[in-house]
């Protein structure tokens, strides 16, 4: 658990460090806490995208705490904010993974261009294969340039076979396929990889519902799970994607990617709060290891801590 723990303090350093600088700053030749103080406290903490509604009701949370003489210290404001997100996160509330018991559980991973969607495949199929699993992916993406190839060596290098087709093909005819393959081969977990696409095109996105009719025909009730990929480092419009998507496709899970690489871990908690999707996974780094089950315990302390 603790090498986990500092997968998540690594990964959330870029967050956690801006906002230590500001807090300091803030709190370092204060005597009395005052409406100027709260004000600068709210800015910093909406400069990590909590979000303007979270930042506003921890900073009245630590006020009330504060005029109450109940803290006093900047230690004091981490573990209000430690223990207001990992409420917020609600992780009691999070439903377990819809797993598929009579043949293979099918995850399609969606996304806009750029939010790491082929190398988070190749990581959950590493994931899944290190708990003992057996895991077929499916190259879905075939407008990308080189998209099926980037995947294949993601397949040769986690082990994992990948059922293609060519590139401008018929991306709901590869899920298909890909589908029937998996219960013919009797794996565990289907991985498929889609193409990028913007939420405001609404022809990709028609597309995409194609894909998931193309599954339940060759497995009916599949897909199991609709995970999509978001890049953190896009701040508050990484909320908007996940909104967007949400009111064309069924999500039951998010994947943040790139959190390590932004200063903007908050949205984590902006995204559960708004719109309540699980966040399955998070993205803490380049290494297949690095893309880690979320949990909202280490990460409220990886942050706050």
């Amino acid at each position: 658990m603790a090498s986990i723990f500092r997968i998540f303090q690594h990964g959330l350093q870029r967050t956690k460090a801006g906002l230590m600088r500001r807090l300091q700053a803030i709190f370092s030749d204060t005597s009395a806490w005052t409406e100027e103080t709260y004000e600068q406290l709210e800015a910093a903490l909406i400069s990590t995208d909590l979000g303007a509604e979270i930042s506003t009701r921890l900073v009245s949370d630590i006020r009330d705490r504060y005029e109450r003489g109940l803290i006093a210290t900047t230690s004091d404001v981490l573990a209000v904010g430690r223990e207001t997100v990992l409420d917020l996160l609600r992780p009691g509330d999070v439903p377990p993974v819809h797993r598929n018991p009579d043949g293979p559980t099918v995850i399609l991973v969606v996304g806009v261009n750029g939010s790491g969607k082929t190398t988070t495949v190749a990581k959950l199929a590493y994931h899944f294969r290190e708990q003992g699993q057996s895991v077929l992916l499916a190259a879905g993406d075939t407008y990308r340039a080189a998209g099926i190839e980037q995947l294949q060596i993601w397949g040769q290098r986690v082990g994992c076979a990948v059922v293609a087709g060519k590139q401008g093909g018929d991306a709901a005819a590869v899920a298909y396929d890909a589908t029937t393959a998996a219960v013919q081969r009797g794996s565990q977990v289907l991985l498929i990889d889609t193409a990028g696409r913007q939420h405001t095109r609404r022809g990709l996105m028609d597309e995409l519902a194609k894909t998931g009719r193309s599954i339940d025909k060759a497995l009916p009730g599949a897909p199991h799970e609709v995970w999509l990929t978001v890049d953190s480092s896009t701040g508050t419009n990484a909320l908007v994607q996940a909104r967007e998507f949400g009111r064309l496709f069924q999500i039951t899970g998010l994947i943040l990617t790139k959190l390590d690489g932004s200063g903007k871990g908050g949205v984590v908690v902006a995204i559960r709060q708004e719109l309540g999707y699980p966040v399955r996974f998070v993205g803490l780094g380049e290494a297949l290891d690095d893309l880690q089950p979320f949990d909202a315990e280490m990460f409220a302390r990886a942050l706050f801590e």
